[in-house]
């Protein structure tokens, strides 16, 4: 970081005072071990929350939902995760805000991908289509992947009701789930979609992508941060955002022959965020494995709130949140403008 003249006479001024530095804030944060949480990593690892003067503490979970009440009940202050029902209707009982984008579907970016068990598949469920009838492995009802499910059904014509949905609670168990046969088929993320079809533990029907854009993950706050030190959550979108555009800049760039870039900037960028999703694997064999995965996230961290709203309309039609849920209500914009 450059120092200039006024900010080193500032220091100068701070330690012959003999005041002691002002203490970071402590800040937790729920998130998945996701490709599409990557900006924040990146903005971890390239010290832009230290810059801000924030100390981040990451607590990991398995699943959005719980991700979404520890913000609601104070044990994070952030959450990065997925937009569910039960996400929506805690948020709708003033607990929490959404205040930044994450993760989305969007055409021409392999995203989430739906996989068919090898049992399954060699009975002739190899297209989306085929999912009418099925049993799919989801974590909870009211999920994303409840919503995709619901995104393929209006998409191919066939009733949401017909799919046999089996909700696991947590992302390993869908993938235990579609691995041995329990089920016909799931949704995962690309990161765990395609290692496993090369592994030969599941067939690929297809992206998600394919069948509609989609914002399927934001930024949650609780309500009382924003309200009460709007300054903190200021700086920790700023942070945030930093990491977004470094991951748009390392991934979302394409070599002469219309692939993905893996030059110097984009091994760098998934080697950092592979420590996180890929903490196994050698730095390079991560790297290549984030690269292959990276989803579309909004490089200024913007929400698509007339996706937003459309999926508020959706799960109300589902009965999964309360009928008088006001999207516009829940979304906090000014973080991103």
């Amino acid at each position: 970081m450059t120092i200039t003249r006024r900010s080193a006479l500032a220091f100068a001024l701070l330690a012959s005072s003999g005041l002691p530095a002002l203490a970071a804030d402590k800040v937790g944060v729920g998130i998945l071990r996701f490709v599409s949480s990557g900006g924040l990593y990146l903005a971890v690892e390239r010290g832009y929350f230290k810059a801000e003067n924030i100390d981040i503490d990451l607590k990991f979970f398995e699943a959005a939902q719980p991700i979404a009440v520890a913000v609601a009940s104070g044990d994070v202050q952030f959450g990065l995760t997925g937009i569910s029902g039960g996400s929506l209707n805690l948020a709708a009982k003033g607990a929490m805000k959404i205040i930044a984008g994450q993760g989305g579907e969007k055409k021409g970016v392999v995203g989430n991908t739906l996989v068919a068990s090898n049992e399954a598949h060699a009975k002739g469920i190899a297209s989306f289509e085929k999912v009418g009838g099925a049993s799919v492995a989801i974590t909870q009802v009211g999920s994303t992947f409840h919503y995709q499910l619901g995104q393929i059904a209006t998409a191919k014509g066939f009733p949401l009701a017909s799919v046999q949905m089996k909700p696991m609670q947590s992302l390993p168990n869908m993938i235990a789930a579609v691995k041995t046969n329990q089920v016909d088929a799931a949704i995962l993320p690309p990161h765990i979609a395609g290692p496993m079809a090369q592994r030969g533990e599941v067939k690929i029907i297809g992206p998600l992508s394919d069948i509609a854009d989609y914002q399927y993950g934001a930024l949650f706050a609780a309500t009382k941060l924003v309200n009460d030190n709007r300054d903190l959550a200021q700086r920790f979108v700023r942070a945030y955002v930093k990491g977004l555009k470094d991951y748009n800049a390392a991934f979302m760039r394409k070599d002469a022959q219309g692939n993905r870039a893996t030059d110097e900037a984009a091994m760098k960028a998934g080697a950092e965020i592979g420590k996180y999703v890929f903490a196994s694997d050698a730095p390079d064999v991560a790297a290549k494995k984030v690269i292959a995965s990276a989803v579309f996230c909004d490089p200024d961290g913007k929400l698509d709130t007339a996706n937003i709203e459309q999926q508020v309309a959706w799960y109300k039609a589902e009965k999964l949140v309360d009928a008088g849920l006001d999207a516009k209500a829940i979304l906090d914009t000014r973080f991103t403008q």
